[in-house]
């Protein structure tokens, strides 16, 4: 969906907690502001947060700075209006930052948990209560407006790499056409732009790894997965995500390494078949062509494939003799497991090489017992001694020298020491959230805020990124419903 008019928005589940009163107390006509960009508000309430006039803001040259502004009114004259947005280039004397620098859209409400109501967001097994918040910028420029609710827009400005120093002048601008009546207002801003410049997102050294689920979105959009027109349909999205300085692709190995924990099952990249002599066949066409998709639009540092240790320790593959799939139960430390695993290996060590792809590949595992991670990495070692790993779970400080690319819960520590020590080997060592944190984490019920902090405190604390599941691992209906499952909602 590209335009608001294009979904339907829940209605407010808490409608009928809204504060009137404030309403009533409000002088008649449009009221448009900036307001504070670290926070939501509420739909049906008046903006309580700071409020101002204009906006005054610093950035770089190649920086994306961001502010938020609302519009609310409680004069019905206004109720089902059109509302169209625009803005004029940034001037500052001869010098230009061009309006197609410059995004200005309005933010969506969808629903999502009541962030009051999470004592834990894993392993919820009710129906919480439920609020909307406003999360999702449209890709669109007009929209519908009404009496007594409170309208969100979002306005970044990326500043080319080339923008000469200078105070840069600009304004937002806003037209509502109702049935009887036109009204244009208008917000001036200033953006100082200072000597200092940002390199492209490819040279950053912040070790981001949001995983990617191309599974969602290809039955989202009913398009076979890995398709010419699966991989153009998400290329927008995938190119935000490099743009966001993106370092790691995520594959798959094997089906369901998370045992249907997300609406969208992962499924294996590379096809498994048992020839009817015993031997294997491992097809990689779809691993290549992800690959190389990703390695297009600049995200190279590292390979992830997933899993050795699959959660529910389920190897499926395809039986040449019984013509049917198969499925081989096996917990690493077995000879059936090793059995399974070793052939793989050695044959997937050589494709990578001809690749050229095997110094930037890992054999990846999450959230494994160190026994099960020892008994893999000593199959993976013999394999061939060069293999790789990453991990992403609690800190083993048995694993250390063993994985150069390790993510450990946020509220979890590495000794300074160790951190280092890794560092100086060119490992990568990051912190990462997933359910387990009410705060801070990146839910849809999260302050716009809480990822700022997470990523300022993980380079305070010497880590060298952060990871989390998952960048677009979707629920049913995301654009409406953010809600999870057993999971809080936008997990």
């Amino acid at each position: 969906a590209s335009s608001f008019a294009q979904f339907k928005e829940i209605a407010d589940p808490k409608k009928h907690l809204a504060d009137h009163n404030p309403w009533d107390k409000l002088q008649s006509g449009i009221q448009f502001s900036f307001i504070d960009p670290d926070f939501s508000v509420s739909k049906h309430n008046v903006p309580t947060t700071v409020i101002h006039k204009t906006w005054k803001a610093e950035a770089w040259a190649g920086e994306t700075i961001n502010s938020q502004l609302a519009v609310w009114t409680k004069d019905m004259k206004f109720d089902n209006s059109t509302i169209e947005l625009s803005v004029s280039d940034l001037k500052s004397n001869k010098n230009r930052i061009t309006k197609n620098n410059i995004q200005f859209a309005p933010i969506a409400y969808v629903i999502s948990d009541d962030p009051s109501k999470l004592k834990s967001a894993c392993g919820i097994n009710v129906i919480l209560d439920s609020t909307l918040v406003a999360d999702r910028i449209l890709n669109s420029t007009t929209y519908t407006f009404n009496s007594k609710e409170t309208r969100t827009l979002w306005l970044s400005v990326t500043v080319p790499q080339d923008a000469k120093p200078g105070i840069y002048k600009g304004e937002v601008n806003v037209k509502i056409t109702s049935s009887n009546q036109t009204k244009k207002l208008i917000l001036p801003y200033i953006i100082n732009v200072s000597k200092h410049k940002l390199e492209a997102a490819k040279d950053w050294d912040f070790h981001l790894d949001l995983w990617q689920n191309p599974y969602s979105s290809a039955r989202y959009y009913d398009l076979e997965v890995f398709s010419k027109e699966h991989l153009e349909k998400i290329k927008p999205s995938m190119e935000r995500l490099a743009n966001a300085g993106q370092k790691n692709i995520t594959t798959t190995l094997i089906y369901d390494p998370w045992n249907s924990q997300n609406f969208d099952k992962y499924d294996a990249m590379i096809r498994w078949t048992k020839k009817t002599d015993g031997s294997w066949h491992y097809d990689y066409t779809l691993f290549d062509r992800w690959v190389e998709y990703m390695h297009e639009l600049g995200v190279s540092d590292y390979i992830n494939c997933y899993s050795m240790i699959p959660w529910n320790l389920s190897f499926y593959y395809f039986d040449e003799a019984t013509q049917q799939k198969q499925v081989l139960k096996a917990k690493p430390g077995e000879k059936a497991y090793e059995d399974h695993w070793y052939p793989f290996l050695k044959d997937f060590a050589a494709h990578l090489k001809k690749k050229g792809w095997f110094k930037k590949t890992t054999i990846a595992m999450d959230e494994r017992p160190m026994k099960d991670m020892q008994a893999a990495i000593g199959i993976i070692k013999k394999a061939d001694p060069n293999f790789q790993i990453s991990l992403a779970g609690y800190y083993h400080p048995e694993l250390s020298d063993d994985i150069i690319d390790y993510a450990i819960p946020f509220y979890d520590t590495m000794a300074e020491d160790i951190l280092a020590s890794r560092k100086a080997k060119g490992y990568k060592t990051t912190a990462y959230t997933c359910c387990t944190e009410i705060f801070p984490n990146t839910f849809t019920s999260s302050g716009y805020h809480e990822p700022i902090y997470m990523i300022v405190n993980t380079i305070q604390r010497g880590f060298d990124g952060y990871l989390r599941w998952a960048y677009d691992c979707w629920n049913e209906n995301p654009l409406e419903d953010t809600r999870f499952g057993s999971w809080a909602a936008g997990d």
